[in-house]
């Protein structure tokens, strides 16, 4: 890697992480003053007369993350501060690896990014989130006045290095959680996507970590650690990037197919007949379990998720409470309610039992489990889950976010749509009106995007809804 002539921190250090260009805009000495400055926000530091703490590394499969996890590591000792490194693993593992130590965490990833990305994900210990307002703004501040400077304090005792992989004790705990032992024989298809869940997946739901076989015929697609994605981008969100998963699961008969992302933190679900099944249903049908292992619960949901979900929470006796996007807002209200469970349209699902994080795993194992207790298909299981029609994500481009925002809500109000604003703006039909129908159009923090997500009670009430709110953000007729 070579050293940058200028780096700004600023743009690199996003809301939830830090993520550039590698080596162009994150390279070794912008990784070493940002592994000390983590040292002092994340409280590993060595004090005067006193030693450091541990910080746990972890990264992925990134040709890149290696030379960088070093210059991190040698900023954490620079400021006495020890370094337990993990080595290759998924994030969820990395969060694994800090509750289950009780340790501030360091992932290097750039999650689904195209290969010439690398970045870091931050937790305190106990898998806390680090973001803009909770540590790191503090971490951009301090490595940039180490960058500039040309100077980075180093503490009286440096701290050390040792190298452990806890990919066994991950894999345990997450079979702790489900038990998948009695399940009816189920053939899945994985597509790691050359990404992390290539290691984890044969940990997990095969017998690669030392545990039992589990009753799972597992046909595995890219399972190859290549972090310069040969098949396709580790972005299942993206529908292009799943259709190789579907003709495989219909191929091979099997009955379910699975797709994780780059750092394996997220999972989407394909069915038997080569469906996608949405994160909506997903969230649904796992908060139901939870739901049933704790009844009474909180259960939350991020505001683009499907109605479908607070009204399978609510009929099973839960507590849903609607949430902003992203994983802080979320992680911040399980931390304040005691939710068991949280589910995001973008297929993040987080868990109390998991340190309140994200794990695309753990949430796989449920489906599974889901599936595995009952005879049918997985179609008409989730069927139950996902009675309404959504339009998925769709971006707009446009020069003035406000003043578009603006205008959209002003026609859907003269119709009488009820306004929320906890995220964006949410216009839902007006009380009474059948078919039901709601919209959000959210700004991009980063672009000039608004971000649609539509919903109705059938496919014309939603095609409508959408084609109308995308023919004004788009400079049309309303």
């Amino acid at each position: 890697m070579v050293p940058t002539q200028r780096i700004d921190l600023a743009t690199i250090v996003k809301a939830y992480d830090v993520r550039g260009l590698a080596p162009e805009q994150l390279d070794e000495t912008a990784a070493h003053a940002l592994g000390a400055a983590a040292a002092d926000v994340l409280g590993v530091a060595g004090r005067t007369g006193q030693a450091g703490g541990t910080l746990v590394i972890g990264h992925d499969m990134r040709p890149t993350s290696p030379l960088l996890v070093d210059a991190f590591a040698r900023g954490v000792n620079d400021r006495g501060g020890d370094v337990l490194v993990i080595g290759l693993c998924s994030t969820d593992g990395l969060y694994f690896a800090s509750g289950h130590l009780n340790a501030p965490g360091a992932m290097f990833t750039a999650s689904h990014n195209p290969a010439a990305y690398n970045g870091i994900k931050m937790c305190f210990a106990g898998a806390k989130p680090v973001g803009t307002g909770t540590g790191l703004d503090d971490v951009r501040i301090l490595a940039q006045q180490y960058l500039d400077s040309g100077e980075l304090p180093t503490a009286a005792a440096r701290g050390t290095r040792s190298d452990r992989p806890l990919l066994a004790e991950y894999a345990a705990h997450l079979r702790s959680l489900v038990d998948l032992s009695g399940s009816r024989p189920l053939k899945v298809v994985v597509d790691a996507g050359n990404g992390m869940a290539g290691l984890t997946a044969p940990a997990v739901l095969g017998t690669e970590a030392g545990l039992p076989a589990l009753p799972l015929d597992v046909v595995p697609m890219y399972f190859e650690l290549d972090g310069t994605f040969p098949n396709h981008e580790a972005n299942p969100l993206e529908p292009a990037n799943l259709v190789d998963l579907q003709k495989a699961v219909v191929e091979h008969g099997a009955d379910i197919g699975l797709a994780f992302d780059g750092d394996a933190d997220r999972v989407f679900v394909v069915d038997e007949r080569g469906e996608p099944v949405s994160p909506s249903a997903v969230t649904a049908m796992v908060a139901l379990r939870e739901l049933a292992k704790t009844p009474g619960a909180t259960v939350l949901h991020n505001l683009i998720c499907s109605r479908a979900v607070p009204e399978q929470i609510t009929a099973a006796g839960g507590v849903p409470v609607r949430t902003r996007v992203g994983h802080s807002f979320i992680k911040a209200e399980m931390a304040r309610t005691g939710a068991v469970f949280g589910g995001e349209h973008s297929a993040h699902f987080y868990f109390k039992d998991f340190w309140g994080a994200d794990t695309g795993m753990l949430a796989a194992m449920h489906v599974l489990a889901a599936l595995g207790e009952q005879d049918g298909a997985l179609s008409a299981l989730v069927a139950d889950f996902d009675p309404y029609t959504a339009s998925g994500e769709i971006n707009s481009t446009v020069t003035d976010v406000a003043g578009t925002t603006a205008a959209v809500r002003e026609t859907w109000v003269a119709r009488g749509g009820v306004v929320d604003t906890m995220d964006g703006l949410t216009i839902s039909s007006p009380e009474g009106e059948s078919p039901k129908w709601w919209f959000n159009l959210r700004p991009s923090n980063t672009e000039p995007l608004l971000r649609l997500n539509a919903e109705g009670e059938d496919a014309a009430t939603m095609e409508r809804v959408r084609d109308e709110v995308l023919a004004q953000v788009r400079g049309g007729a309303s």
